[in-house]
C-alpha cells in the first residue's frame, strides 16, 4: 500500500482554486452557485488523485468536505459517458456511494444533486424505513449515481430493480461506522456484486485496525490521504466540560440554552428514553425542542431535521444515529447530555458544529459515574478536560426530578421528593410541585353488578324495567349485607 505524509489541518489551500482541477465548465458553475472557490485540505489532496483513477484512502476529521472530495471527481470522470437520452439503459449505475445512516445517505444525495445539477448525470438516494415504490421507479427510469445504504440497496438486488454490473466507482463513506453498526457482512455481499474492475474509495473521519483490514481485502494499492491526525477534534471548536449530579443534567441543559441565547444546538443522548425525556422536559421548560432516534418513522426523522433547517425547532435532541451525516450551516453549539460509551463518536458528535472553518462550542456533562468515559476521550484525542463552574446554575437540593435553580422571587416551601414525584408516569414533576393527575369520577364508584337481560325482552322493555329495578344491595367486606 502506497502513502502519501498526513497533511497538517492547518495547511492553507487558498493558493489553489476548484478550476486548477480541470472540472468541466458545468461542475464549476454549479460551485459557483453555492458560494464555493477554493477547496478544503481533504478536497484539495482527494480530486486530482481520484481522477488520475487511483485507489483512495481518505481521513480526515468531520466537517471538512470528504463529501465533495470525493463526489466532484466521480462526476468529473462520467461526463464522458453522459447521455441526454430517456432511455434507461443509456443510463446504467455506473458509481455507487453506501453511507452507513439514513441521514448522511440523504446528505450525500443532496450534495451530488447539487454538484451535478447542470449536467446529464442523473442520482438518487435509496434507504430503509421508506416506501420501495418511488425508489424503484426512479432506479428504472435509469440513473448514474446511487447514493444507498448497505440494507435496503440488497433489498433492491434481491428484487432485481438494481443492476450494479457497469459500477466503475465504488465509494463507502464514513467506513468505520458501517462496521460498527455490524454491517460487514452486507459490505461483503455488495462487494462481491461488483465488477472487479473498478475505482475503490474509502472515507471516514476515523481508520482503526478493522478498517485497515477491510480496505486491504478489496482496495487496490490505494493512495492514502490524511489530512489530520487520527481522531483529532477540530482547533475551532471549543470544548467544554461540566460536572454535576445526574438529576440537575436536565435543568442545566435548560440554562445553557437560555443563557447562552442558543435557538440551534443539538443535545446528544445515549438512548432512544433518554433522548425523548429530555426534549418533553425542554418543551415543558418553553423550549421548542424534538427528539430523532431509532425508534421514531424516517418520516418523523427527516420532518424533525427538516423543522430544524429551517428553526421552527431550536433543539434536536438525538441518539449517535445522527452523530454523522448532519450538516447544519453554522451550528453555534452541540451539547452532549450523555458522554458517548464509544470515544470516538466524541469526535463524531463535537464535529456537527464548527464546519467548514466556522467556530463553534462543544458543552459535555458528566458525572461521578462518568470519569471512566472521559479519561477514554481524554486519552484519544490527547486533551486533558478542567471541568468548568457553570456560573449561576445553582442546584437546590432535595429537588427531585432535576434539580431547579433557586430564583430570588421563588418563595415555594421545599417539596419531599415523594411529593415531588409523578406517580403514574414514573419520572419527576417539572413544577416545585407535582402536577395533579386527571382521574374520571367514574372509577371511585362502588362495583355495581350487571342486570342481566331475558334474551325475550325488546328494548323499550329493557328500558323500563332498569328504570324500575330496585337498587342492588352491596355486601360489606367482611361482614356481609347489614341488616335493616
Amino acid at each position: 500500500m502506497s502513502e502519501m505524509q498526513p497533511v497538517p489541518m492547518q495547511t492553507p489551500a487558498l493558493a489553489v482554486r476548484f478550476q486548477d482541477f480541470g472540472l468541466s465548465a458545468e461542475i464549476l458553475h454549479a460551485l459557483t452557485d453555492q458560494g464555493y472557490v477554493h477547496p478544503t485540505p481533504i478536497q484539495a489532496e482527494a480530486i486530482p488523485i481520484i481522477l488520475q483513477g487511483n485507489d483512495v484512502m481518505g481521513a480526515a476529521q468531520t466537517g471538512t468536505g470528504k463529501t465533495a472530495g470525493f463526489a466532484l471527481p466521480i462526476i468529473q470522470k462520467l461526463l464522458a459517458k453522459a447521455s441526454h437520452s430517456a432511455s434507461p439503459a443509456r443510463h446504467p449505475v455506473r458509481a455507487l456511494i453506501l453511507t452507513p445512516t439514513r441521514e448522511l445517505a440523504d446528505q450525500v444525495a443532496d450534495n451530488v444533486k447539487a454538484y451535478s445539477r447542470y449536467t446529464p448525470l442523473r442520482s438518487t438516494v435509496v434507504f430503509g424505513g421508506m416506501d420501495m415504490a418511488p425508489q424503484t421507479a426512479a432506479l428504472r427510469a435509469g440513473v448514474e449515481i446511487v447514493i444507498a445504504t448497505p440494507g435496503r440497496l440488497l433489498d433492491h438486488v434481491q428484487q432485481k430493480t438494481l443492476n450494479l454490473s457497469q459500477t466503475e466507482i465504488f465509494v463507502m463513506d464514513e467506513a468505520d461506522r458501517m462496521l460498527d453498526m455490524g454491517f460487514l457482512p452486507d459490505l461483503q455481499r455488495i462487494i462481491n456484486l461488483l465488477p472487479k474492475q473498478r475505482q475503490n474509495l474509502m472515507f471516514s473521519a476515523t481508520f482503526s485496525t478493522e478498517i485497515k483490514k477491510l480496505a486491504n481485502s478489496f482496495l487496490d494499492d490505494p493512495i492514502t490521504i490524511e489530512v489530520a491526525l487520527s481522531n483529532a477534534t477540530a482547533d475551532n471548536v471549543t470544548q467544554i466540560v461540566y460536572k454535576m449530579d445526574e438529576e440537575a443534567k436536565r435543568d442545566a441543559v435548560a440554562y445553557i440554552i437560555r443563557e447562552r441565547g442558543l435557538k440551534q444546538v443539538i443535545v446528544f443522548s445515549n438512548t432512544k428514553i433518554g433522548a425523548s425525556r429530555l426534549s418533553r422536559h425542554l418543551e415543558v421548560e418553553g423550549i421548542k425542542a424534538s427528539a430523532i432516534h431509532g425508534d421514531k418513522s424516517q418520516a418523523e426523522r427527516m420532518a424533525a431535521l427538516d423543522a430544524f433547517k429551517r428553526g421552527e425547532i431550536e433543539v434536536l435532541v438525538a441518539t449517535d444515529v445522527a452523530a454523522r451525516g448532519l450538516d447544519i450551516a453554522e451550528l453555534p453549539c452541540v451539547i452532549n447530555f450523555d458522554l458517548p460509551y464509544n470515544a470516538e463518536d466524541y469526535v463524531h458528535r463535537i464535529g456537527r458544529t464548527g464546519r467548514a472553518g466556522a467556530s463553534g462550542d462543544a458543552i459535555s456533562l458528566f458525572t461521578d459515574k462518568d470519569a471512566r468515559l472521559l479519561v477514554d476521550i481524554e486519552k484519544m484525542i490527547k486533551h486533558k478536560f478542567v471541568p468548568a463552574q457553570l456560573i449561576g446554575f445553582v442546584v437546590q437540593s432535595g429537588s427531585s426530578g432535576g434539580d431547579r435553580r433557586r430564583r430570588s422571587e421563588d418563595c415555594e416551601p421545599r417539596v419531599s421528593p415523594a411529593q415531588n414525584r409523578a406517580p403514574s408516569h414514573g419520572r419527576s414533576a417539572y413544577g416545585p410541585t407535582s402536577r395533579k393527575e386527571k382521574i374520571d369520577p367514574w372509577f371511585l364508584k362502588p362495583y355495581e353488578p350487571a342486570v342481566p337481560v331475558p334474551s325475550n325482552l325488546d328494548t323499550n322493555e329493557i328500558a323500563v324495567k332498569s328504570s324500575t329495578a330496585k337498587p342492588q344491595k352491596k355486601a360489606a367486606l367482611l361482614g356481609g349485607t347489614p341488616k335493616r
